[in-house]
């Protein structure tokens, strides 16, 4: 009996939430958001989206479905972090590659009145507007906003070419954030490595309103097959019909009507790459 009270005590579980045994999901010393897809939840440590640290999304190519795999976590956030934060429960999008559409944003159930964008010049406008943020400055910006311990969720969308260190200053600064912290690069990213503790890969799926999701990292045993995910629909019928997987980009005609560019609404995840 004593033998066996003495190896329970020598669970790693129990001796620090950061230690896990390799067939087994690591544990968070952090909070958890559920993401709205439970097959997704059951795949990620703790159960949910992280807390207090920065998840990386890496897209196969932009409007993959990043935001609307995003918009439950952004549009359900727990009554409990509502009560003890009311003024912090906010959503900050850095660089995002053109202007929200707000429209489809509500009808996702993301209160629009708690968004606020933070514009780079690498984004959809580019530096042909010179009074947006600098690559320096919407880093500076995004780490303050980590560390202020005002925002509820966090996404950037990271320049190219990001330093080593500024990843690791993110990092850091991530764990003065209560809320979950979503760093969005390109999927070449895949091969280097990232602090973030947990990084995951978008690809289109297999059919119209869909993306495919794999595990690259977390805390526990590797990623299996890539999970198919069921999106919040916007696509139209016509849309529907074009829809294909092999696309290089979103076309105007055929990808989401999530972003608006200068109040002109585009069908796109994101702004489609020119030409």
């Amino acid at each position: 009996m004593a033998l066996h009270s003495s190896t329970r005590l020598l669970d790693p579980e129990r001796l620090h939430p950061h230690l896990w045994r390799a067939h087994q999901l690591g544990g968070t010393a952090h909070a958890v958001m559920p993401s709205g897809f439970a097959v997704l939840d059951a795949q990620l440590p703790g159960g949910g989206w992280p807390c207090g640290v920065l998840t990386e999304l890496l897209l196969a190519q932009p409007g993959v479905g990043e935001v609307r795999l995003l918009a439950p976590m952004m549009a359900g956030l727990p009554p409990a972090f509502q009560r003890e934060w009311p003024e912090r429960v906010s959503v900050m999008l850095f660089g995002p590659p053109a202007m929200p559409c707000t429209q489809a944003l509500q009808q996702m159930g993301v209160d629009v009145g708690r968004l606020i964008v933070v514009h780079g010049r690498e984004g959809a406008r580019g530096a042909a507007l010179r009074h947006l943020l600098t690559s320096s400055d919407l880093l500076w910006a995004l780490e303050q906003a980590l560390r202020s311990g005002q925002v509820g969720v966090v996404v950037a969308w990271l320049p190219e070419r990001l330093a080593a260190d500024s990843l690791r200053r993110l990092q850091l600064a991530a764990q003065a954030h209560e809320g979950p912290a979503f760093m969005l690069r390109g999927i070449g990213e895949r091969c280097r490595p990232s602090p973030a503790p947990l990084r995951l890969a978008l690809h289109p799926g297999r059919r119209p309103d869909e993306v495919a999701v794999q595990v690259l990292k977390r805390r526990g045993p590797a990623g299996g097959p890539a999970l198919h995910l069921a999106l919040p629909p916007v696509l139209s019928a016509p849309a529907r019909r074009r829809w294909s997987p092999t696309a290089p980009a979103p076309a105007p005609a055929t990808a989401e009507r999530l972003f608006s560019r200068v109040g002109v609404p585009v069908e796109a995840d994101v702004m489609p790459p020119a030409g």
